[in-house]
């Protein structure tokens, strides 16, 4: 697939099949060739021949009499067949296809797009779409694209946007273009009958134009080569900015299990988004800044950031926003505020946020001098200033030209990376680009907050990618297939998760002696493997003590199976020690449809389902991933003890709960679901009190 991307994205022939001077989207189509100032060769084809887009059209692809590199198809769903075949016959082996009716529409159209993958393979040819608007090659001028894109084209694009959307596509181009951001690429994918988002990815990171790459999407096909992918990318310093629409909770294969409703498709993606080091955005405008900013300065190895406005009230909103967003905002070291006070005015205070006061409308020197101090200041990274472009030229010529001067010299003093955010958000001009450029200011009409959240996504990344990914084993399969809680519970014993001791028993003179051997109080448990959650129906007893308890409480479990499910299958009673204390863990494990396994983790117990407070990743993890996950919980406070509780030891709990994944994975693709409720964790270690196995039927 990546010798055919580079080919087809690299083409330096193309021909328009279907060309007609009637349809928008074939005279849009050859009219980029010109707007984007492409160099290679460009043919018409009409079965009818004639004069279209002022060229002599060919009847076919075949008739054209020299190599071409890729086609645009653009005839209806009915032609397809033949155009194949004429693309084989002129040995042509990519094609975009702009023609819509397939899967996008249901089942029959499902089935076409079937139909078509199969026609194009049995042709040798590699097919972006159907139902897509074709890609832009910003970096080597190659646009087979049907709408007009943003012009003119700005040089030296880095970011490459992929879209299931082709619409999406234009808006993230047009609104990138208007902030004065260049791409590398901007690439439909449609309905990805053939060529999908993660091929495109994969392709993307060895790309030497592209530093960024933005994604939207509406699902994911080949979650396992996006994944591998986005490793690749992350040990590049090349950062995926996604986008992904359609949350949804994930249905309830499991039914038995908590775990189907409490991880759904959406929770699943944000979890390899974070395992895979990938940002996720709500908006456009988010993976525009966001990207922007990764493209400009690449990765932030200091995290402080210094906040400078020329407004108090500027200083302080940015303050607030700075927390939301992440962004540490640091106290400056007594070395930059002594240099700051021989600088600023009287009436200015030396601090971070920095408000270098309305004494630069009068000096706007003050802006460089006050800008360099903090280039020396042993906790900051990044600087950011607040302040708007000017839009016309008359205002560049004006004292607002002059301060974004000054704040230009005010960076290359300090050394430090830096961005210029403005205040409300805003449109970069030509007069504004041009002053951007000549002053080599990174630039974002953001407004505050949108400008900080970017930032604290960019710091967010470079922490991840600086301390890289953790890539866990995959462990042998197992041989057992564990039908009932107990069996479960002593299967994950053998796997190395400490899990409580606990006795079968088939009557009650079993249970009693079973009771004796532990000694103290026991919790009994009905053992059936036709029945899932006990308790629903009185089949779990606690804190027995005694012969008499222990008995009477045996026939009280069967009494109640015998009311409720008499057709059950039953073994008996499970008999384990009670535990108290501690804090109690939910460990589940889910198979996505698109991802695979995943693992949750949470507060256990009833709380799992009342506060629906878990973290997740894709399986297999490591214990420092499940270390990250224990510190994502809303609840993380109650794990370090909480009004004279004692704490956890968490490093114990993580590498239990990466070992229950283990298990999970080892027991095959036939098993849907694993839950371990509750984990009981404290300051010595942690141990399973109750775990369940459910298979796919």
């Amino acid at each position: 697939m990546a010798a055919s991307l580079e080919s087809l994205f690299r083409a330096r022939s193309v021909a328009l099949v279907g060309a007609t001077d009637r349809s928008i989207w074939s005279s849009a189509a050859h009219a980029n060739f010109a707007r984007i100032g492409f160099e290679g060769r460009v043919h018409v084809v009409n079965r009818k021949g004639g004069m279209v887009h002022g060229l002599a059209a060919a009847t076919s692809c075949a008739a054209i009499g020299e190599p071409v590199d890729a086609a645009l198809v653009m005839v209806p769903e009915a032609a397809i067949p033949e155009a194949f075949a004429d693309l084989r016959a002129a040995g042509i082996r990519n094609a975009v296809m702009l023609t819509s009716g397939f899967a996008e529409i249901g089942a029959e159209g499902a089935a076409r797009q079937a139909a078509l993958l199969a026609e194009a393979r049995a042709q040798g040819v590699t097919l972006l779409g159907p139902n897509c608007l074709g890609f832009i090659n910003y970096a080597d001028r190659v646009p087979i694209w049907t709408t007009q894109p943003p012009l003119p084209v700005l040089p030296g694009g880095a970011i490459g946007v992929v879209s299931q959307s082709g619409a999406t596509a234009g808006f993230i181009a047009a609104f990138a273009h208007r902030q004065g951001m260049g791409l590398s690429y901007q690439i439909s994918t449609g309905n990805e009958a053939d060529v999908n988002v993660a091929q495109v990815v994969d392709f993307l990171v060895d790309d030497p134009a592209t530093r960024v790459i933005g994604l939207f999407l509406e699902t994911v096909h080949e979650a396992g080569t996006l994944a591998a992918a986005a490793r690749r990318a992350l040990a590049a310093g090349k950062p995926i900015v996604a986008i992904k629409i359609g949350a949804s909770e994930t249905a309830a294969r499991a039914a038995a299990a908590h775990t189907g409703s409490l991880v759904g498709d959406d929770r699943v993606f944000e979890a390899a988004c974070r395992q895979l080091g990938m940002i996720r955005v709500p908006s456009i405008e988010a993976l525009v800044f966001t990207a922007g900013l990764l493209a400009q300065g690449g990765p932030i190895r200091k995290r402080g950031v210094g906040l400078v406005s020329i407004s108090g009230g500027v200083c302080e909103m940015a303050a607030d926003r700075a927390e939301e967003a992440g962004v540490p905002v640091p106290a400056l070291a007594p070395e930059t505020v002594a240099a700051l006070r021989a600088v600023l005015p009287p009436f200015g205070t030396p601090n971070n946020p920095l408000d270098v006061t309305g004494g630069a409308m009068l000096d706007p020197a003050l802006f460089e001098r006050s800008l360099a101090p903090l280039g020396t200041d042993p906790s900051l990274g990044l600087l950011a200033c607040f302040m708007d472009v000017p839009d016309t030229a008359e205002e560049v010529a004006s004292y607002r030209g002059t301060i974004i001067r000054a704040i230009g010299a005010g960076f290359c003093a300090a050394g430090l990376p830096a961005v210029l955010l403005s205040v409300l958000p805003r449109p970069v001009t030509e007069a504004g680009r041009a002053l951007l450029a000549e002053t080599g200011i990174t630039y974002f009409g953001s407004g505050v907050p949108e400008g900080l959240a970017a930032i604290g996504r960019a710091l967010a990344w470079s922490a991840r990618q600086e301390a890289g990914l953790a890539q866990a084993a995959m462990p042998p399969a197992a041989d057992a297939r564990p039908r009932t809680e107990h069996a479960t519970l002593a299967y994950l014993a053998t796997q190395g998760v400490p899990a409580i001791p606990q006795h079968l028993a088939a009557d009650a003179a079993a249970a009693v002696a079973a009771a004796r051997r532990i000694g103290g109080p026991v919790a009994i448990k009905l053992a059936s493997p036709d029945i899932a959650h006990k308790s629903d129906i009185g089949g779990v007893l606690l804190n027995l003590e005694g012969d008499a308890a222990v008995a009477d409480g045996f026939a009280r479990i069967m009494a109640s199976l015998r009311a409720a499910r008499p057709e059950a299958r039953v073994e008996g009673v499970v008999v384990a020690p009670m535990r108290a204390g501690g804090v109690e863990l939910f460990v589940g494990m889910l198979r996505d449809p698109l991802w695979g396994p995943a693992i949750a983790v949470g507060l256990g117990g009833v709380w799992v389902e009342a506060l629906r407070d878990t973290s997740l990743r894709l399986l297999p993890v490591t214990p420092g991933e499940v270390l990250e996950m224990l510190a994502e919980l809303r609840g993380a406070r109650l794990l370090d003890g909480y009004r004279g509780s004692p704490g956890i030891d968490r490093p114990l709990a993580a590498e239990a709960v990466a070992r229950i994944g283990d298990a999970a994975l080892a027991l095959g693709p036939g098993l849907a679901a694993l839950e371990v409720n509750p984990l009981l964790a404290g300051p010595d270690g942690c141990e399973a009190l109750d775990a369940l196995a459910v298979w796919e039927e």
